[in-house]
């Protein structure tokens, strides 16, 4: 199995959900619908206050290249345009729909062996992002400046808990393989590799069984899309750390996967290309798991942008006494919500709420020096150096010294600190205090 120098083991938690079948979430009330849920400028409203709208017309319009179109998840009424919190506590506009209990859908033709400009076009239409996190707009990510001659699909999901990739695979096993040809049309490249950790396997079995997908050690033929087993370490689904693992190229300090001729996609953008493509579907569902032990009911669930987190905590049976953190993505990069009070974006691959015996609740206490954040990070910076100059306002010396840029927030080094030292929260005020600076 392959992998990169650095990471570390953690344990799972897979098992929670690893075998439960994708439900579908039922339509709810109330929808809100951030206009920045992507990398870049926000949407900007293409509807008005009292505007009946149907399930997947556009609301909202990409306002420039780094951009996304976004869709109603819901036929209803616009009854608000609003300011709300978002999982990261940031206030952001939304537009309130309440759901009118209609069927109409607004879909977009179906494309027949569609061109690679016709496949780009329909992925900037359907406002399709990566859906792993990061929300950057992937028609963008398709068109690279750089000349590329590999796809990677990011089938890792190395962030504990989570399984809706996994569940993906294995139930829509042929249409996430047409998403990924569909992208590699796109970019015009023949070389196509799935990353996938070996704590997968039954995914691992229902992707070779196609024809034209290989495991590594199998005969290949030129165009063959070939799956490599990833060893089980935390965080192997990052693009840097994926791209070295799955083809041994290392992407410099500051570069793009496309400087060593590499795109990185992941598996929920793989299917929602095909989805956008073939059945003219825009992106305005995505799955998502939802777990932890203060959840009665785990579930993987397909679910509408814009829904409240608190109808999707009723959907899955509310919450136990015991717990004490709730938390939106995954417990390594996700974020801490202070209630539920927040609705779901493209980019929300989970929702956890852990108890007490699964979440830290201990406060940091000074760093003892032990270099452990050192010895562990997949980038090779100097966390407890970013920590101890943002702790003191000096966020040029957290970039000069620590390597604060460059850093991707894992969380590998909070996660083995002893002193419990807040460094991803020391990483994000040094990036925002740069940006400010700028």
């Amino acid at each position: 199995m392959k992998t990169f120098k650095g990471g570390f083991h953690v344990p799972d938690n897979k098992e929670l959900t690893a075998t439960a079948a994708i439900e579908q979430m039922p339509v709810v009330p109330d929808y809100f619908v951030s206009l920045s849920q992507h990398i870049g400028k926000p949407a900007e409203p293409v509807v008005n206050v009292g505007d009946t709208v149907k399930e997947g017309q556009l609301i909202a319009k990409a306002s420039s290249f780094v951009s996304a179109n976004i869709h109603s998840p819901v036929c209803g009424d616009v009854v608000g345009i609003e300011k709300r919190k978002n999982a990261q506590g940031a206030t952001v506009d939304y537009i309130h729909i309440k759901s009118n209990g209609k069927q109409d859908a607004a879909l977009l033709k179906k494309l027949d062996n569609p061109t690679r400009e016709q496949i780009v076009e329909r992925v900037a239409e359907a406002g399709i992002v990566g859906m792993g996190g990061a929300g950057f707009p992937t028609a963008v990510k398709i068109q690279p400046k750089d000349a590329v001659d590999c796809l990677i699909i990011n089938a890792a999901e190395c962030e504990p808990y989570l399984n809706c990739d996994n569940r993906l695979m294995i139930e829509k096993t042929r249409e996430f393989i047409e998403g990924v040809k569909l992208l590699a049309k796109a970019i015009d490249v023949n070389q196509i590799y799935i990353g996938l950790e070996a704590n997968k396997m039954e995914a691992y079995s229902a992707l070779v069984a196609l024809d034209g997908v290989v495991g590594e050690e199998m005969p290949k033929q030129e165009g063959d899309i070939v799956v490599v087993l990833l060893k089980k370490k935390y965080p192997q689904g990052a693009e840097k750390t994926l791209i070295k693992a799955c083809v041994n190229r290392e992407v410099p300090v500051g570069g793009l996967p496309s400087a060593v001729g590499c795109i990185v996609n992941n598996v929920g953008t793989a299917y929602a290309t095909y989805d956008a493509v073939v059945n003219g579907v825009p992106l305005y569902k995505r799955l998502m798991t939802v777990s932890g032990r203060g959840v009665r009911n785990p579930k993987n669930i397909e679910v509408r942008i814009g829904t409240p987190l608190s109808a999707i905590v009723d959907f899955c049976g509310e919450l136990t006494e015991d717990t004490v953190k709730l938390v939106s993505g995954g417990p390594m990069m996700g974020f801490s919500l202070a209630d539920l009070d927040v609705a779901t974006t493209k980019t929300d691959s989970g929702f956890l709420a852990l108890t007490d015996k699964e979440a830290s609740t201990v406060l940091p206490t000074p760093c003892i020096n032990c270099g452990r954040c050192a010895n562990v990070c997949p980038m090779k910076l100097m966390p407890m150096y970013i920590d101890f100059y943002a702790t003191v306002g000096d966020y040029d010396k957290a970039v000069k010294i620590g390597g604060a840029m460059n850093c991707f927030e894992c969380g590998t080094c909070a996660y083995v600190c002893p002193a419990k030292r807040p460094i991803v929260q020391s990483v994000r005020l040094t990036k925002s205090k740069m940006k400010e600076k700028k």
